[in-house]
């Protein structure tokens, strides 16, 4: 049943229309308390990684010391405001991604590259281990020229150690972040409040030689 999804994105032409308002929301981080959406406080930076489902991702992230708020959505496509099940019918293009905010002074952007390329397969494609879909691509969608170099410099000096240990080429897509639309309530900080939750990402056991070992 699951290779019946579509593996190919949508077109503007053959995506679902969504709609002109978010979807509701939680208001608060259910693990630290802080304001989902904001206002952040002076000197934060944002990043967005996606990784497979977005449940895992968001728990590897909110335990890293220095990450402030994260938060899953909906990002890199084309229908607005789309709900969970429409991202995942494939036909609105989105990746499910997790919002981070961080201080930098803290974690670095370099230290959240190396948790990412470690916390997953990058060489997937339109999958994660049995997570099977457009939405479950992997992906990272910076926020600055200074993003988008040290993430380009990441994948190359990963990819050479991938190579060493057998994986082929990382698939995982860089670019500029596109709207995030916040998911549904429920969604957020899932296994947290589900702490026996589903979660179906795992990585390579290939060290990224990139800035300074997280435990998350």
């Amino acid at each position: 049943m699951f290779f019946k999804k579509p593996m190919d994105l949508p077109t503007a032409a053959t995506a679902l229309p969504g709609r002109p308002n978010p979807i509701p929301t939680a208001q608060r981080h259910f693990v630290n308390g802080e304001a989902l959406k904001g206002p952040y406080a002076e000197g934060l930076e944002t990043a967005y990684f996606a990784m497979g489902c977005f449940w895992g991702v968001e728990r590897i992230f909110w335990q890293v010391p220095g990450v402030v708020v994260t938060a899953v959505g909906y990002q890199q496509g084309i229908t607005p405001n789309p709900t969970y099940e429409e991202t995942c019918s494939g036909r609105t293009g989105h990746t499910e991604s997790v919002m981070v905010i961080f201080d930098p002074k803290v974690v670095t952007f370099a230290n959240l590259l190396k948790v990412f390329w470690e916390g997953h397969d990058p060489t997937q494609g339109m999958r994660q281990g049995n997570d099977i879909g457009t939405q479950y691509r992997s992906g990272v969608y910076v926020t600055s020229d200074a993003q988008l170099s040290a993430t380009e410099a990441s994948r190359a000096t990963y990819q050479v150690e991938l190579g060493k240990q057998g994986y082929g080429q990382i698939t995982s897509e860089i670019a500029q972040a596109g709207p995030f639309y916040f998911a549904e309530d429920y969604h957020q900080q899932y296994l947290a409040k589900n702490p026996n939750g589903y979660c179906g990402i795992g990585g390579t056991g290939v060290s990224c030689p990139i800035g300074v070992g997280v435990t998350a």
